[in-house]
């Protein structure tokens, strides 16, 4: 097992790209604990449809000799992770969590001795972290989200690009969540403040990360889209839909996760057929993987430094020269 490596590595790239699998092979090899970047797998329940890692059965592991509950820590392939299945999908957690626990995660990964390695697809999440974003302390205003919340996400996009041009800019046009807080926050502040100039001294810094992008060819991409997308529904997904929602959680938020969550939630109440389910999900995943290469490289032409591969094995290569 190598080490000795002193920036903390960032697996990002699209959906389906196999950047769990990479995660894992680098932890293992440098000795390394990984924090998920996903914005739906720190939810439990949400197992099947956000492609969460298999949790390890039997763990012997020092950390559980030490007084921790096996329910406390997440270990997959005899590595720990870290915000995965730490809130109830009936709560929110949001990029704020993310930042603050990330930051814990990191020192205590640290402290420990260990590398972390944080993984996942949630562009925003990353490039927030990294890039030190402060949100403005606005307050969740009910009326005016109800008041949204009925808009669709192109009319919310139209007039966050009207008040917030330049918003509207890096925004995701299709997430109504991001576009009904922007809009809040816009009615308190007139627009939705910039990335500050001036880094988190403690967490600076993009020269203390290392990010390398898993981007496979896109006709690979899109198999291994499809074939995923039919080896979840052979394992349960749509079951798994239904669990939530007899656990009491409404269609409204089922859909507001997204993608697998969203259609199988209309499949289930019957606004579509399973083959219209899927051929619909196997086309916006496939948008969704190139929004989130987009994104990539909109971050990379602000001055982010990213490492672009697209095999796995290419990736150690990168880290042993920034070793």
């Amino acid at each position: 097992m190598e080490t000795f490596v002193h920036k903390t590595i960032v697996i990002v790239g699209p959906t389906a790209s196999g950047k769990s699998d990479l995660a894992i092979a680098l932890a293992k090899k440098y000795d390394g604990e990984i924090i998920s970047a996903d914005s739906r797998q720190v939810y439990r329940g949400m197992d099947i449809g956000t492609g969460k890692v298999i949790r390890d059965k039997v763990v012997n592991h020092p950390e559980l000799v030490e007084g921790s509950s096996r329910k406390e820590i997440f270990f997959s392939e005899g590595i720990r992770h870290h915000l995965i299945d730490v809130a109830s999908p009936k709560r929110t957690y949001n990029v704020t969590h993310f930042i603050r626990d990330t930051k814990k995660a990191i020192i205590d990964i640290r402290t420990r001795g260990k590398i972390p390695i944080i993984c996942g697809g949630t562009g925003f999440w990353v490039q927030s972290f990294i890039d030190g974003e402060n949100f403005p302390l606005v307050k969740p205003d009910t009326k005016l989200r109800m008041k949204l919340g009925k808009l669709s996400a192109e009319k919310l996009f139209d007039l966050l690009e009207k008040q917030d041009p330049k918003r509207a800019e890096t925004i995701d046009k299709k997430n109504k969540i991001r576009l009904i807080r922007a809009l809040e926050i816009i009615s308190v502040l007139g627009k939705v403040p910039p990335v500050p100039t001036i880094r988190n001294s403690r967490f600076e810094i993009r020269n203390s990360f290392l990010i390398i992008a898993l981007c496979p060819p896109q006709e690979i991409l899109h198999k291994n889209i499809a074939v995923r997308l039919e080896k979840r529904l052979k394992q349960g997904m749509v079951t798994e839909v239904e669990t939530l929602r007899a656990e009491g959680i409404s269609w409204k938020r089922l859909e507001s996760f997204g993608l697998e969550y969203k259609y199988v939630a209309l499949f289930l109440q019957k606004k579509m057929t399973l083959d219209e389910m899927r051929e619909r999900l196997n086309f916006e995943i496939r948008h969704y993987a190139k929004r989130q290469l987009t994104w990539l490289r909109r971050w990379e032409k602000m001055g982010t430094t990213i490492h672009f591969i697209t095999e796995p094995t290419e990736a150690s290569k990168i880290i042993e020269k920034e070793k």
